[in-house]
């Protein structure tokens, strides 16, 4: 794999001893879950627990900043296991920790204890309630306790003695090679200075300039001069009014206008156009059905047409979702009697349309703020309408902070919030007081139907087998988290005390035993089918709508519902689906009528709760749940999982079934859990990572992150802000004054997540462009891959064919590049239906590749003649390279067991992986060791690379001729570079001594792994000294300042002193160990080693 970066690693020989300086480049740089750590302990000393003296900063210690106490050896860990069972504790050590504790909180340089006694260990439950209570936080970390003033993560990487440490060893003849390329790289370079200074870079790109041209939709330039322009203005609003007066007069025109003169929101018209004309934020609240959404953005362009003003207005209306803002746009233009592009157009990732005379634009935030990025005073906007503000999306808070900031500078701009619902008093605070309008709802009546009622009503019967959803063989994973379990999930922890409280008397036994069993995890696929059947068989014609949490529910329900005999026969069901990654064509059908006789049923996620009406729905299906980011800030741990609703949303759910038509909303939990649902969604600023907002606002050039974030309406955590500053410090984002380095300008320009942000680039340098376009878009879009439930061993054999070098990004790779090559015979659905994939994402693959293309050439890092950029896209061994390049730190290690393999991760520790495919985040950290001459040659490639990445950066058009040879040097590293290096766990930190010792000599064998003397260094040492005569070797161990230890280990006369350790064990193990180094020659392996050592010790006692 290529270097990290940045920043650069730091690598540790595999081999030393004590009595000659070594280089010591071992650890990498702090991962971003703990920057709050890190700020605090920069200000701390150590605490000696023997004479409980401060002492200075010591230099050793990864977190200086502990009270690192000391270690005791009395107690067996069985012993100490005895009595963490039987609970019992010693007073004294009570006492003393309330003293500790005290001096803890007293004490403002200081920000935590740390203890590795095993007394401690042993009375940590009492410690830490007795901590709880003083208000300090505790978490026991393996055999290390930790007190703090701040909460602790789950994992702290300083603390975990077994992080994986990964050996590199290279061959001498591809060493040999790298050295020459290298070499002749850098006499090029210094031959020829002055070509090369004229490529010097600089590590902020505030004073580069970077092509943004063509990347978004530019205000239309002016003529020659501002009179002619405002004439040809007023002859286009002239021809509007016109227009528009032709259309009124017309019979459509008047039905329509008597269809819209009944809707809530027209007879609130006046007041709405005035209040807009005397204020500059107007914030509206319109109920379900009231037609807010499509009649106040027609109200102010008809009233700016109605005064000749019409071609010199442009209103921008965000929606939250594509298919809201296509729908909404098409259903405006047909109620003006126009076609989509003339005075109505929108604007969504990948298609829009949009003519010279649009004035009124409906798109989505992230269209908007991509327009900001150019244009941060939205020259020639009149009018900016923000809907469904209630949703509360990351892009919406951040465009309201932006909009705020905007308003002073653009007196004349008007700025509209609506929403079905929204907490009213809290927008208008944030807009000093702006003006609220009201406008009632209007929908049809609806039946409403819990849990409880749809029991009693149709009798059905819960038991806990029939709730157990049916996700197939594949997720028997996903299956098996919805059986009981001692801990409980959050879903069900957050409505027990309801359904505690709940009294269910009043209906049947049969109904109450059916509520005692119910399981809150569980969907209800089986009893979704059932009230399906029974809506199909007993109830009247119209749709029905069933919102579900997310893909993976509405596959495998759509899957169980089309096995079943009524609702899987097409001449009675229509059977549609609705998800945020279809493309819009295929989101369109659930607009469409079916046949008579035919019932359609659409099952969606939350993208159809608002701003889209489907005309025939009458029935609604509620699962009560979403899909929902949350994000915990201390473990940097994002999380994508179901969770309850809120109020707002269930109402909106329920309100589709009433829009045109009397309906009934099946809800499939009890009316008491519905009153324990919050009232508002937790805006989602507030529990999702923050690094691609970061972005958006160092590319507006909007000052400080953790300032402008304070602005938002309700503000995220200050460590939620820090981690995310810290991971784009991490790629190379941004400078160590939060400044958008280079690479950061490139990626604010891309719409995707800054890791694969950085891949494409990467891949645009390094001439392997195609194959990782299409990787980027592979990972933007949903899995191509599909696994059938009745079919699942021939889509996986499917699959394997293009896996067979264990690489799921490679496999996609050649997945599309087969699907291109049928599309051509026209044949892509014939693939994908051979091939077990979804021609739906393949599509979206296609135009995302086309998109990131485009955007690539307006950046200027390619030209029109992209095949200039795939010189080495067969290069696998390269692709591999960039994409582990991309994704860092997101990469883990492979560590094999027998019967599992667990991986470790940078910032999360270990990842169990066990054979049913499903993972378990743990904690953990990456590591490197290698000899001093590798270490400093893979860092010198590391720098030039990084040197040659800049410049290229700020000189996209420069080719890439003149650094052939480090190019070559690398592409050969990666290539050739067999990984032969094992992982190895609790290697002592290799610290440069100052005493005389032997010369270094190579060792072939780790200091801590098992080898032919023993299972470690001082078993092998034992058995070389006793086989050659002499006494076992003695350890003498001396605890350090620094509260780590250090032994020395005696023989035939000989002392050696190992390096510092952790721990006593740990300290002899590193002593036998340098005298292993010392006595192996390097030379020999296996018994071999062990017999020329032993001869050796017997020769030097004869000499004696």
């Amino acid at each position: 794999m290529l270097p990290r970066t940045p920043p650069p690693p730091r690598f540790s020989p595999s081999f030393a001893t004590t009595k000659t300086p070594i280089l010591n480049a071992k650890g990498t740089a702090s991962p971003p879950s703990l920057p709050h750590l890190q700020q605090q302990q920069q200000q701390q000393g150590t605490y000696n627990n023997n004479n409980g003296s401060k002492s200075s900063n010591n230099q050793n210690a990864q977190y200086n900043s502990a009270y690192c106490l000391g270690i005791s050896e009395n107690v067996s860990d069985r012993q100490l296991d005895l009595s963490l069972q039987s609970g019992t504790f010693d007073e004294a050590n009570i006492e003393e920790w309330k003293q500790k504790l005290a001096m803890l909180l007293h004490d403002d340089g200081k920000q935590e204890f740390v203890s590795r006694e095993k007394k401690d260990r042993r009375d940590f439950e009492q410690i830490a309630a007795l901590a709880s209570r003083m208000g300090l936080y505790s978490h026991l970390y393996s055999k290390v306790a930790v007190f703090s003033k701040v909460p602790l993560p789950n994992y702290r990487f300083d603390l975990d003695d077994k992080r994986p440490q990964r050996e590199v060893s290279l061959n001498f003849g591809l060493l040999k090679r790298v050295n020459a390329y290298l070499g002749e790289y850098l006499s090029k370079k210094s031959r020829n200075k002055e070509s090369f200074s004229d490529n010097c870079f600089s590590r902020s790109s505030s004073n580069s300039s970077i092509v943004t041209e063509g990347l978004f939709e530019q205000p239309e330039p002016l003529a020659s001069g501002t009179a002619v322009m405002e004439k040809i203005l007023l002859r286009r609003s002239s021809l509007l009014r016109d227009q528009q007066q032709a259309w009124q007069e017309s019979l459509e025109g008047r039905e329509m206008l008597e269809f819209r003169q009944n809707l809530p929101a027209y007879k609130e018209k006046d007041t709405i156009l005035i209040a807009i004309l005397q204020n500059q934020v107007v914030i509206i609240s319109g109920e379900t059905g009231c037609g807010k959404t499509t009649q106040i953005p027609q109200f102010i362009l008809e009233s700016e047409i109605d005064s000749a003003r019409g071609a010199f207005c442009s209103i921008i209306c965000t929606q939250p979702r594509r298919i809201s803002a296509i729908s909404v746009s098409e259903r405006v233009a047909s109620e003006r009697g126009e076609k989509l592009g003339e005075s109505v157009g929108y604007k969504v990732r990948l298609e829009g349309i949009k003519g010279r005379d649009t004035c009124l634009l409906f798109c989505t935030t992230g269209i908007l703020l991509r327009r900001l990025l150019v244009d941060r005073n939205l020259k020639g906007v009149t009018h900016v309408i923000v809907d469904e503000i209630h949703e509360r999306g990351m892009n919406e808070d951040f465009l309201l902070i932006v909009l705020k900031d905007l308003l002073p500078r653009r007196p004349e701009l008007k700025l509209i919030l609506m929403s079905a619902t929204l907490d009213a008093e809290l927008f208008s605070s944030y807009f000093d007081g702006a003006p609220l309008i009201h406008i009632p709802g209007f929908t049809y009546p609806v039946r409403t139907h819990f849990l409880e009622n749809i029991l009693e009503m149709t009798g059905y019967r819960l038991t806990p087998s029939n709730q157990i959803d049916d996700y197939g063989q594949e997720r028997m994973w996903k299956m098996s988290k919805q059986a009981p379990r001692k801990r409980k999930s959050q879903i069900v922890s957050s409505v027990e005390d309801a359904l505690r409280a709940a009294d269910f008397k009043d209906f049947s036994r049969q109904t109450q035993e059916s509520l005692s069993c119910w399981n809150p995890d569980c969907i209800g696929f089986n009893l979704i089918e059932y009230l399906l059947s029974y809506i199909c068989e007993n109830e009247r014609p119209g749709a029905v709508l069933v919102f579900m949490t997310g893909w993976d529910d509405i596959s495998s329900l759509k899957d169980k519902l089309q096995a079943h005999p009524i609702l899987g026969d097409p001449s009675r069901v229509l059977l549609l689906t609705c998800h945020g990654s279809m493309a819009s064509s295929e989101q369109k059908l659930i607009f469409e009528e079916p046949e008579d006789g035919v019932r359609k049923i659409v099952l969606t996620t939350n993208i159809a709760e608002t701003s889209i009406t489907i005309n025939d729905v009458v029935f609604v299906l509620d699962c009560g749940k979403a899909k929902e980011t949350s994000y915990d800030a201390l473990n940097n741990t994002p999380c994508l999982l179901p969770s309850w609703v809120s109020k707002v949303s269930t109402q909106q759910r329920r309100g589709r079934a009433g829009r045109v038509q009397p309906g009934e909303c099946h809800h499939l939990y009890p009316r008491c859990v519905y009153d324990a649902f919050t009232e508002y969604q937790l805006p989602e600023i507030l529990r999702t990572p923050l690094q691609s907002l970061c972005l958006q606002i160092k590319s507006l050039k909007l000052g400080s992150i953790s300032e402008f974030l304070s602005r938002a309406l309700q503000s995220p955590k200050l460590l939620a802000v820090q981690n995310a500053i810290e991971y784009l410090k991490v790629i190379g984002a941004l400078d160590e004054n939060e400044n958008l380095t280079v690479l950061g300008r490139y990626l604010t320009m891309l719409p995707m997540e800054p890791k694969l942000g950085k891949m494409l680039i990467l891949g645009a340098i390094l001439n392997c462009l195609d194959p990782v376009l299409t990787i980027v878009a592979g990972l933007s879009v949903r899995d191509p891959f599909l696994t059938p439930l009745d079919k699942k061993d021939l889509a996986e054999a499917a699959k394997l064919q293009f896996s067979h070098d264990h690489s799921d990004h490679l496999a996609l790779v050649r997945a599309y590049e087969g699907w291109k090559e049928a599309e051509k015979d026209l044949a892509g659905y014939d693939y994908c239906w051979k091939n077990f994939l979804s021609a739906q994402s393949m599509k979206a693959i296609d135009s995302l590749r086309e998109e990131f293309l485009s955007l690539l050439k307006d950046t200027g890092l390619i030209d029109s003649y992209a095949t200039s950029c795939n010189g080495w896209s067969y290069d696998q061994h390269l692709i591999r390279a960039v994409i582990c390049y991309g994704l860092y730190p997101g990469i883990c290690s492979v560590v094999h067991n027998e019967k599992s393999f667990s991986l470790k991760t940078m910032e999360d520790g270990p990842v169990l992986l066990y054979s049913d495919g499903h993972l378990k985040m743990l904690g953990g950290y990456l590591e490197f060791f290698m000899q001093p001459a590798i270490a400093e040659k893979y860092l010198s490639l590391r720098r030039e690379f990084d040197e040659l990445i800049q410049i290229k950066l700020l000189n996209p058009q420069m080719v890439l001729h003149l650094h052939h040879e480090l190019i070559s040097a690398i592409r050969l590293l990666v290539s050739e570079d067999q990984c032969d290096g094992r992982f190895v766990f609790g290697r002592p930190d290799l610290k440069p001594s100052n005493m005389p010792v032997a010369p270094p000599q190579h060792s072939l064998i780790s200091r801590t792994e098992s080898g032919p003397g023993g299972d470690n260094s001082k078993s092998r040492l034992q058995t070389l000294v006793t086989r050659a005569g002499y006494a076992a070797p003695t350890y003498k161990t001396s605890q350090l300042e620094n509260n780590q230890f250090q032994a020395t280990v005696e023989f035939n006369g000989m002392q050696i002193i190992g390096q510092p350790c952790n721990n006593k064990k740990s300290a002899e193990k590193d002593a036998a160990a340098e005298a292993l180094q010392w006595l192996m020659s390097g030379t020999w392996t296996g018994h071999e080693y062990i017999n020329y050592t032993s001869m050796f010790l017997k020769k030097s006692k004869r000499d004696n």
